[in-house]
């Protein structure tokens, strides 16, 4: 029996009282990944990306283990909402337009005290201002650096669209404008590598595009190393209590670590390892978040219908961002119909052991995005279901 076989036949035993639609995680691999983690960052702590998450229970998991420290958040109501319930040290991710979530910030001190927003440009911070309807508390503010390569003078750029910040100079006088603010404190500098970081470097078939794909993000690696260095110090020279400056990803967490300038690492993609991270070179993590459908028809040999199965992942489309099929090893989707609204046909030899009612085992293209489809997951350890936790949906928040 393979280690897949063996897998399959531990998560069907353990749910074998459950009827499908679920998911689940595995906790020993989840626990494996998280030490992973932690062996990549080399000393430097990890804030875990929490819509890579999506579920308190797991998020308290991993912050009582060594080596990780706070919560990288995806939006402000799920920022204010995880610091009323209790986690402390919340960075949210990405700007924010929510006036009322600013209002109830900016009026409550421990909520003030415990969540840290993005900025990258002074309309925001105007937003902020004006968003306060009474609120004196000070708003501690960081600040998104755009990590993106250029290359041509600017005529190619690589990376994701985010922050205007490129430049050190350009960072410093955003910091000049915050410090010239009441009710504002600049405590962070963030910066995002996706190029590196979210981008596999091992494609399946693909060598030469492998082969590129390295040598871009190695020249990106020495670029940003260099540029974050001097807009760290550029930042610093204004704000000289600089408490943290977050960088790096899942995928470049030991090259973002060894960074002098870099004091934590963000990574929750990691955790649960979803298809999108089989690909690379630098670190290989354990399948633990997975869900299973039931077969529900037998349309013809080599062909099995399994309830439901459409939960495409964002970004750009591309088959890269359906589910697989995971377990038993050997099924595909069909190529006219794909994974389908209400029902998804699989075919392949493993088709035919199938019966009704039987789960197949699916793994989302991306990590929280799973509990987006899901009210609950089963935590197995061995083959044994040893609790059954919420996700953000199931305790009736979809923050986006």
């Amino acid at each position: 029996m393979t280690a897949r076989a063996a897998d399959r036949a531990r998560y069907d035993r353990a749910t074998a009282a459950y009827d499908a639609p679920l998911a689940l995680v595995d906790l020993a691999a989840f626990d494996a990944n998280a030490a992973d983690l932690v062996r990549r960052a080399n000393g430097k702590p990890i804030r875990v990306a929490s819509k890579s998450v999506r579920c308190r229970a797991l998020l308290e998991r991993v912050l009582a283990r060594d080596g990780f420290r706070g919560i990288m958040s995806f939006t402000l109501a799920e920022s204010l909402w995880l610091a009323r319930s209790g986690f402390e040290d919340v960075l949210l991710a990405y700007p924010s337009a929510d006036r009322a979530g600013y209002a109830e910030l900016a009026a409550d001190p421990k909520l003030a005290a415990t969540v840290t927003v993005m900025v990258d440009d002074v309309a925001q911070l105007d937003l902020i201002e004006a968003s306060r309807a009474g609120g004196r508390e000070v708003v501690r503010v960081c600040l998104e650096l755009d990590t993106s390569l250029r290359l041509l003078g600017g005529r190619v750029r690589v990376g994701a669209r985010r922050s205007p910040l490129h430049s050190p100079a350009r960072l410093a006088e955003l910091a000049r404008s915050v410090a010239r603010r009441p009710g504002f404190e600049l405590v962070g500098l963030m910066g995002y590598e996706g190029h590196v970081a979210g981008v596999g470097d091992a494609l399946a078939g693909r060598p030469v595009r492998s082969r590129a794909i390295r040598l871009m993000q190695a020249a990106a690696r020495r670029e940003l190393a260099e540029r974050r260095g001097a807009a760290v110090r550029a930042v610093r020279a204004v704000a000289p209590e600089l408490e943290f400056v977050n960088g790096g990803g899942t995928g470049s967490v030991q090259h973002t670590a060894a960074e002098d300038a870099v004091t934590e690492i963000a990574a929750g993609s990691g955790l649960y390892v979803p298809r999108l991270f089989d690909n690379y070179t630098s670190f290989t993590g354990r399948p633990a978040a997975l869900f299973a459908l039931p077969v529900v028809r037998r349309p013809g040999v080599g062909a099995v219908t399994v309830l439901g199965g459409g939960y495409p992942a964002s970004g750009a489309t591309g088959p890269d961002r359906l589910p697989v099929p995971y377990l038993p090893e050997g099924l595909r989707f069909d190529p006219q119909e794909g994974a389908g609204e209400v029902q998804t046909p699989l075919l392949g030899s493993p088709a035919d052991d199938l019966l009704i009612g039987d789960k197949v085992w699916f793994r989302h293209a991306k990590a929280g995005e799973l509990c987006e489809r899901f009210d609950v997951l089963h935590l197995v350890e061995g083959d044994t279901v040893t609790a059954t936790v919420p996700t953000y949906r199931g305790e009736g928040h979809t923050f986006l």
